[in-house]
């Protein structure tokens, strides 16, 4: 996947994903509040041709 997941809330309280526009994806809990964004087409966009997949997670 060509993507960027930022996470600002527990991604199993997502319920809903609304495009906002240029390849973006707000990520919404039950309540509507904004608890992630998505960037689609990352390296696309960046001009990178090999992408290296990485994962960051802080608790």
């Amino acid at each position: 996947m060509d993507t960027l997941d930022i996470w600002f809330g527990n991604p199993d309280d997502e319920v809903v994903s609304e495009e906002a526009g240029e390849g973006i994806i707000l990520k919404k809990d039950k309540d509507g509040k904004v608890i992630g964004i998505e960037k689609l087409y990352v390296a696309k966009t960046l001009g990178i041709k090999q992408p290296l997949p990485v994962e960051v997670v802080v608790a």
